[in-house]
């Protein structure tokens, strides 16, 4: 199994000699490889059984880096670096020419961000280059959000994870394209669009795909999912039409008397959607591990990081 700990030189060790290392950020654990080393880059696809076609986001740790991962840094870009950065967001932007295309699956773009954990953030700051970085997880299962949740899926694949706690927002980056005037978000995620457009006029919003060749990380329609099936929907009417004794419930703030409780998760008692954020991918494997056959899941308000959490929600449930 792979070791944890909070040794920020064994982690550059490891990274600096192309092996991998899972790191901690605010939004989800990433799987980390040198994001200018291709043989290390293939790892992260092997470890995870992730296809080739599904592109990684570089992270660096500072705005002035940037310009050397990318072709050209638009003004809009810079307005909401200046905002958000570091935090969970993400930016495509053109690749520069030394970005291998198995970072970017063929694409002339690529995804940057500058993730706000400190001991990342660190991390960074060491190494002479930035990382590729997807989640810490088998490809399409739900995101790790602890050092725990990385070892119990990947610790066999990997060498070493580098424990910063529990995720604070707990959903991967919101993920914006640009292009001349154009600002198109591809993936909702950590950072709500009312946030945004204090910052930005927002062109698109892109949520909903099942190509097979997506732009950016989690655009293809079954993703964040678990092992057993998903239904979303209202769970008082779905709950008619199973049993009750065999089902496990996700909800905002619901209890439903006919559900044993053990199999029931809040999101958040009192309605916070950050703290529902937080609470969902763990709230998903937790579910996953009961001894259950079916997890219903309800819709939560589409405003704030509602829309986020349900974008994550309607992949886990989908089923091709």
């Amino acid at each position: 199994m792979a070791d944890i700990g909070t040794d920020l030189q064994r982690a550059v060790s490891f990274l600096t000699q192309g092996d991998l290392v899972a790191i901690p950020t605010e939004t989800v654990y990433g799987l980390a490889a040198n994001a200018y080393d291709e043989k290390a880059v293939v790892k992260i696809f092997e470890a995870k059984n992730r296809p080739a076609f599904d592109p990684l986001i570089v992270h660096t740790h500072a705005v002035s880096l940037v310009s050397g991962i990318v072709r050209e840094v638009p003004d809009a870009a810079y307005k909401l670096a200046e905002r958000f950065w570091p935090g969970p967001l993400t930016l495509i932007l053109p690749k520069a020419e030394h970005v291998p295309l198995l970072v970017t699956s063929g694409h002339d773009s690529v995804g940057v961000r500058i993730p706000n954990h400190p001991l990342t953030l660190d991390l960074l700051r060491q190494l002479p280059f930035p990382v590729a970085a997807p989640s810490a997880n088998p490809f399409g299962y739900v995101s790790p959000t602890t050092a725990q949740h990385v070892q119990d899926q990947l610790g066999d694949r990997i060498p070493y994870i580098l424990d910063g706690g529990a995720c604070p927002v707990g959903i991967e980056s919101t993920i914006i394209r640009l292009n001349g005037d154009e600002v198109e978000v591809l993936r909702l995620g950590g950072l709500a669009l009312e946030e945004l457009q204090e910052v930005v006029q927002i062109s698109k919003v892109q949520v909903k795909t099942s190509s097979s060749n997506p732009a950016a990380p989690g655009m293809l329609s079954s993703h964040y999912s678990p092992r057993k099936k998903v239904l979303l929907g209202n769970i008082s009417e779905n709950l008619q039409k199973t049993d009750p004794a065999r089902v496990g419930v996700i909800s905002l703030q619901g209890i439903f008397s006919e559900v044993p409780r053990e199999q029931q998760i809040q999101l958040s008692a009192s309605g916070d959607l950050s703290e529902a954020a937080r609470s969902l991918f763990s709230a998903l494997r937790t579910m996953d591990a009961q001894p259950v056959d079916l997890i219903l899941a309800e819709p939560l308000p589409e405003e704030g990081l509602g829309r986020a959490i349900n974008d994550r929600l309607q992949r886990a449930s989908f089923r091709g």
